[in-house]
């Protein structure tokens, strides 16, 4: 198993690219602390890990509140001895432009996006220095790398993938890595609420613009963060694992 013997906290893991995460990264042997502000399908994520013999537990984490990160932490150390890995994962998406996007759009966004990455980083490196070393995977997007997407989304990841590097330097002499990926359009309960009143025209010419000719999986994503959750992945720290099907190749 690839991560035998490890303990991962994913943020966001109730539903979508999170839960996929989750049961993944239990199938593959890391005892798993789920945490979201959906609590009964949290709940469900955690159970369905369980019956399938895995370690799991779930709890109430608003990415946003200090007191809630701690609470994470301590849950991980206390029920499982450690914290080796962090999956940054959750995260929003406002569909709005520059005139349109209100500052107190523009102040939730970035509290939950780029806000929760920073506090989930800095209540996580004490656990991992207690562990000898971690893994950060911050889950940025192609927003944070081109422009495309709605402004305020596109700065709150490229913010992600800019502290990525800033935290791989910091902490690299303490054998805690952090890296970011960057996924292109995938399949998840944000986008299909992020396509709003779209047509399937329009929605298929979006599609028809990836090289590999289909939006993304869950799946396909959560395979990048088993990667940099392992320690396959022990020389690499800084970096950013573009999965968007070509996208941004052309």
């Amino acid at each position: 198993m690839r991560l035998e013997g490890k303990v991962a906290i994913i943020t966001g893991g109730a539903r979508g690219q999170g839960a996929t995460e989750a049961k993944m990264f239990a199938s593959e042997g890391a005892k798993v602390v789920i945490g979201d502000i959906r609590d009964e399908l949290g709940m469900q994520v955690e159970a369905e890990i369980r019956e399938l013999g895995g370690e799991a537990v779930y709890l109430h984490l608003d990415v946003t509140s200090e007191d809630d990160w701690q609470r994470a932490i301590e849950t991980a150390e206390q029920q499982f001895g450690k914290v080796d890995v962090l999956v940054n994962n959750a995260a929003i998406v406002l569909r709005k432009d520059i005139e349109e996007t209100t500052a107190d759009d523009w102040d939730n966004i970035m509290d939950i996006n780029a806000k929760g990455v920073f506090l989930g980083t800095k209540a996580v490196i004490p656990a991992m220095r207690r562990a000898g070393g971690g893994s950060i995977i911050n889950i940025s997007s192609i927003s944070g790398l081109v422009s495309i997407g709605p402004p305020a989304y596109i700065a709150t990841k490229g913010a992600v993938r800019l502290f990525t590097k800033s935290t791989a330097i910091q902490y690299a002499s303490e054998n805690i890595r952090a890296n970011s990926i960057h996924p292109g359009s995938v399949d998840t309960d944000m986008r299909r609420e992020g396509m709003g009143d779209q047509t399937h025209e329009e929605i298929q010419a979006r599609i028809d613009n990836i090289p590999l000719g289909r939006v993304g999986t869950t799946e396909d994503i959560s395979y990048g963060a088993l990667f940099l959750a392992s320690d396959e992945s022990s020389f690499m720290t800084g970096s950013e694992l573009v999965i968007d099907g070509g996208y941004t190749a052309k």
